[in-house]
């Protein structure tokens, strides 16, 4: 049997000053936004043509500002065409399958938020 020593070299850390360990802190915090319960759901999108498939709980107009959020998604988009199976509509019913026009790539699985003014 091999007896081991336990000596073990301890290095001695310079305590960080309170300015130092504020400063740091303070960066780590993100801002954090409340922007309520979600209103949908992103379901699907179409890259090439920048359209995304949404499910709303509730109904949706054109005009509307919405917040699209994920893990890498963030961006607001105002509505100004919604599309129901292929055609134009000016108001859209709660649970129907909404295609939308956006500016940004947005996600399945992206929350969707209404901005009220």
């Amino acid at each position: 049997m091999i007896k081991r020593s336990k000596k073990t070299k301890k290095i001695a850390s310079k305590p960080k000053t309170k300015k130092k360990a504020l400063k740091k802190s303070v960066t780590k915090i993100k801002k954090v936004e409340n922007l309520g319960k979600p209103i949908g759901v992103v379901t699907h999108f179409y890259n090439k043509i920048k359209v995304a498939i949404f499910k709303f709980k509730k109904l949706i107009k054109i005009g509307t500002k919405i917040r699209i959020k994920g893990a890498t998604t963030n961006f607001e988009e105002v509505l100004k065409s919604i599309q129901i199976d292929h055609k134009s509509v000016m108001i859209a019913p709660k649970g129907k399958f909404i295609g939308i026009k956006v500016a940004k790539r947005a996600r399945v699985g992206d929350l969707v938020y209404e901005i009220k003014k």
